[in-house]
């Protein structure tokens, strides 16, 4: 949802031009993927991460625009809601010390703008689901003031053609109905982005899907959502639910939805992502972009309406050669920026080492089991226990120190990470299980014990700013 659009009606016309143009874009990027003229440039590393603008009662602060005014930070961006924003990263080469320099560039960041949220007697906080948030706070008044926000409401809603209604199981019920895209705001999260060779980059799409559920149990940072105890990484049913729109032909339940885990793995190329939106999911901003099929324009904005959990991204080298991008929209955001760059080491490494595997032996988990074990972790967590590439089932606390660790250790040196990088990132994913402490954790912990939701979170803030891993932090 990061492209701007010109305007927020259309008509039918609008719609017609649109998909026509994404057609042939389609068609062009089949075209120049079959004839291997996109980048085959080494990987490089990139991530967004978004926060919360707080008041001093850890209430969110929908104040967004005045905000990013002020501030002039050429990474920050708006998101849905004026109480969020988003953080960006420049792109590195995922070599050498990248974490470290990596890590640097975003408390650099984060820095600057916790401090201006303080010249303005606010806060700023990185969290999976805001444990203070109101259903009452999610309303339209709080939307950006961007055109491409409206719209995207517009269209949702007319597709659906009922209100969003919310059921989430968890350790307690939450149910409720609510009648714009405003809950998608309260989901919080890390997206990490990785641009790869042409020739590896469904395999390594398919190794993304595979290190999901791992990376869902590990970093979940989201179990409480308006004050109900739900999943480990609450965002995960919560967004698939805030936007649930499916295909064509009023198929808002249907098999394909928007929001989802996927249909399947890429087994010949990423293009096939590419054709599955064109044939599967109708134009929702049909804006006139006004530009040359080699741009790319309507087939990334198109693709920028569909969120799969990994989801491949056209962007462009320096020179203007197209290249290819996975991003991985896992991870809760936080709980502190080591914590984020940790949890960006262990899928770099994790995914790099099965790709490798999937390029060697094939791909050996079948896809409806890669999806279970995703939806698995992310309701419960470190305690579940998942299927893997043996057959067999396995805790995944044990899976994860005695096979995971080691394999991630492996893909970071395979793509030439210094040893000092790999250990002291993958030693905080280590110091979490050693713990059994993630944001998910700390936070049920903090509530058994002071039931208070606002204490919860100034507690969370104050410890944040201290930039200890949350592995290392203590409750009350």
């Amino acid at each position: 949802m990061g492209q701007e659009i010109s305007f927020s009606q259309f008509d039918k016309a609008d719609f017609q031009r649109f998909y026509k143009q994404l057609e042939q874009e389609t068609h062009l990027l089949k075209k120049m993927i079959k004839q291997k003229a996109c980048s085959t440039r080494a990987p490089v590393a990139g991530f967004e991460i978004e926060a919360w603008i707080l008041d001093n009662n850890m209430q969110p602060a929908p104040i967004n625009h005045s905000f990013l005014s002020s501030l002039h930070n050429p990474l920050a961006f708006a998101e849905l809601a004026k109480f969020n924003i988003e953080l960006n990263s420049i792109p590195t080469p995922l070599a050498g010390n990248a974490f470290s320099r990596m890590h640097k560039q975003l408390q650099s960041t984060w820095d600057d703008c916790f401090q201006h949220a303080q010249s303005l007697q606010k806060q700023l906080l990185m969290i999976g689901t805001l444990p203070t948030l109101k259903q009452s706070d999610l309303i339209l008044e709080n939307m950006s003031d961007l055109n491409r926000f409206h719209a995207l409401n517009e269209q949702i809603l007319q597709s659906r053609g009922k209100p969003i209604n919310l059921d989430i199981i968890g350790h307690e019920h939450l149910k409720l109905t609510h009648h714009d895209v405003m809950l998608e705001s309260a989901t919080t999260s890390l997206q990490i982005h990785i641009q790869l060779p042409l020739d590896i980059a469904h395999h390594f799409y398919n190794a993304s899907i595979i290190a999901s559920a791992p990376m869902a149990a590990i970093c979940a940072n989201a179990p409480y959502l308006f004050g109900k105890d739900l999943w480990h990484e609450s965002r995960i049913p919560l967004f698939e639910q805030a936007i649930e729109i499916g295909g064509y032909n009023g198929a808002a339940q249907g098999p394909i939805k928007r929001v989802s885990f996927g249909s399947g793995y890429a087994r010949q190329s990423i293009i096939e992502c590419f054709i599955e939106n064109l044939a599967h999911f109708p134009v929702l901003l049909p804006t006139n972009l006004d530009s040359a099929s080699e741009a790319f324009e309507h087939l990334r904005l198109h693709n920028g309406t569909i969120w799969r959990w990994n989801r491949p991204l056209v962007g462009f080298d320096e020179d203007g050669t197209p290249h290819i991008r996975v991003e991985h929209r896992v991870p809760s955001a936080g709980p502190t920026t080591i914590d984020s760059m940790a949890n960006a080491a262990f899928f770099y490494g994790l995914a790099k080492n099965l790709s490798d595997e999937i390029m060697e032996k094939g791909l050996t988990l079948p896809f409806s089991q890669a999806k279970d074990n995703f939806y698995q972790s992310a309701r419960y967590g470190l305690d579940s226990h998942i299927v893997w590439l043996d057959g067999n089932k396995h805790r995944l606390q044990t899976l994860i120190r005695e096979e995971l660790i080691p394999r991630a250790i492996l893909g970071l040196k395979s793509l030439g990470i210094t040893r000092c990088d790999s250990e002291d990132f993958l030693g905080i994913i280590l110091q979490r299980l050693n713990n059994k402490q993630n944001g998910c954790h700390w936070q049920r912990q903090f509530i058994q014990q002071q039931k208070d939701f606002k204490l919860m979170t100034q507690s969370y803030l104050k410890n944040q700013q201290a930039g200890k891993p949350v592995s290392e932090w203590s409750v009350g």
